[in-house]
């Protein structure tokens, strides 16, 4: 017995055209490039005031966070533009 299922195009063709690789690196890029400017920031201007707590190692980790935080929240955004236009076009 034959299933009444239509053929689906696979999941590849999606990301293919949303453009997930592009708007991920896009996204890290801009996680990465905040995170490494706030660093750089708070333990190179703001690192010499006296009475703070945390040291270098302690914003490094919170770095890594924010950048990997941002990117992917930056990436969704960029997907949910790329689904909105796809979805202006067939429209």
């Amino acid at each position: 017995m034959e299933r009444d299922v239509p053929d689906r195009p696979p999941a590849n063709n999606l990301v293919e055209a949303l453009d997930v690789r592009r708007n991920a690196a896009v996204g890290f890029a801009v996680g990465v490039a905040v995170a490494v400017l706030l660093y750089a920031f708070r333990v190179g201007v703001v690192g010499s005031v006296r009475g703070q707590a945390g040291g270098p190692l302690t914003f490094l980790a919170l770095g890594v966070v924010l950048a990997l935080t941002l990117g992917a929240l930056v990436t969704a955004v960029l997907v949910a533009l790329s689904a909105r236009r796809l979805a202006r076009e067939v429209d």
